[in-house]
């Protein structure tokens, strides 16, 4: 059935976390602060892999179809977090007490409930699965990170992402102990940016936790390249990729990334290597483009200088940097993404739009993975500020800046770089 027919009512929770829909209050969604119905064209079957989450000291809140006013409930509000691949266009949307607890970095979509289904306002912009495990028994999960702890003892940094695929459910980590898709490689304990939404590293006084360990440790090269060799056997198309979220920012050790890169390659070492990096450090493109490296993904919430600074709070470089790495990166042959983190009317706005179009238009950049921002909505709007501009959606978004810039193709994850040509999976 084609969602254009479909008009979901609200889903809510009971205080034994039992899911229900509503018999009458139709669904709501949230982009910034303005609430409305949801756009037909945006929704979507909530996809497998998906999980739904419960909002603690926030209220459902649905439209009253009669009175065409929003209704809050004593029930507790219910979001979607959608699976890897796809894009939020709306956020839940809720009523929240004074004392409401501040949410853990996840991204809460807008959910709904119609002809026997959930429903989010979501965009598929990746077909790739690597990041989907509900088809892998997580026994063989286990057994892969075991079995790489047996084979390589002495190797600190096998033991750290064992650790993070057994305890932390890291999906890269998982991927590695079953010899697909892309394998992490965390190497910098610290970070030239102090990132509002952190995943690895929060103040004690944040109110919400980091929900991962950072590496507190440098491994060597020989460690790194372990990992590495063993990757680009096992994979079909490896990709093996600095940058994860369990650490700082990989550029800080971009003499041992150059060291590492550079004795894999030279002992005939394939797959694509990546940095996934904040771009803060252009001088050190030249290098790693020498030593083997394919491609980076530049990080960034906006393209705007003053929302980026608002949510990055960078130290020792500037948003003029991230542009510099960007053009040098080109400049040296390799393949860069932007690792876009979009979050529903602060991004898909004129301004963003007109910004973000200038940088890929003057930098060139090849590819945007369309990202959700993980973080509480109120406290990301605190940060970087109440939208002041309508929104467009995330759909008018995607096509106006494809029409302004059509080279760019969009995505999620990193892509498998061959001889320079992208394997995007589409």
């Amino acid at each position: 059935m084609s969602s254009k027919k479909i008009q979901p009512v609200m889903v809510f929770a009971d205080a034994d976390g039992n899911v229900y829909d509503h018999p009458d209050l139709l669904m709501l969604v949230r982009r910034g602060r303005e609430l409305t119905l949801p756009r037909p064209d945006e929704l979507i079957p909530l996809p497998e892999g998906s999980d739904l989450y419960l909002l603690p000291g926030r209220h459902a809140l649905g439209l009253d179809p009669e009175t065409g006013k929003a209704e809050a409930m004593e029930e507790r509000a219910v979001a979607a977090f959608v699976c890897p691949s796809y894009t939020l266009s709306a956020s839940a949307a809720y009523l929240a007490d004074a004392d409401a607890p501040k949410l853990p970095l996840f991204a809460y979509g807008a959910i709904g409930f119609a002809k026997d289904k959930f429903w989010v306002a979501a965009t598929q912009v990746d077909k790739d699965r690597r990041q989907v495990f509900t088809q892998v028994a997580p026994e063989r999960i286990t057994k892969g990170a075991q079995d790489l702890l047996k084979r390589y003892p002495e190797n600190r940094l096998i033991s750290h992402l064992s650790r993070c695929a057994l305890t932390f459910c890291c999906p890269a980590a998982k991927n590695l102990a079953l010899g697909r898709f892309e394998a992490p490689l965390p190497t910098a304990k610290a970070c030239n940016a102090r990132c509002y939404g952190c995943i690895s590293h929060q103040p004690l006084d944040s109110g919400f936790p980091s929900s991962q360990n950072r590496i507190d440790f440098t491994p060597t090269a020989k460690e790194i390249v372990e990992i590495m060799q063993l990757h680009s056997k096992r994979a079909k198309n490896p990709v093996m990729s600095f940058g994860q979220g369990c650490e700082g920012e990989p550029l800080t050790e971009a003499a041992l990334l150059t060291e590492a890169i550079a004795l894999f390659r030279g002992a005939g070492g394939r797959g694509t290597v990546n940095i996934n990096t904040n771009a803060s450090l252009p001088d050190t493109m030249p290098g790693l483009a020498k030593a083997g490296l394919d491609s980076i993904r530049v990080s960034l919430n906006s393209a705007r200088e003053s929302v980026y600074n608002s949510y990055y709070r960078p130290h020792g470089y500037t948003f003029a940097d991230v542009r510099r790495t960007i053009v040098t990166a080109k400049e040296h042959g390799l393949f860069v993404s932007l690792n876009y983190l979009f979050f529903p009317g602060v991004n898909d706005v004129e301004s963003e739009l007109e910004a973000l179009t200038d940088l890929v238009a003057s930098a060139r950049p090849d590819y945007i993975q369309m990202r959700n921002l993980s973080l509480d909505p109120e406290l990301y709007l605190g940060c970087v500020g109440d939208p002041t501009e309508p929104s467009m959606g995330l759909g008018n978004f995607m096509k106006r800046l494809k029409k302004a810039c059509p080279w760019i193709n969009y995505g999620y994850f990193n892509p498998y770089i061959e001889n320079k040509t992208p394997l995007l999976w589409t």
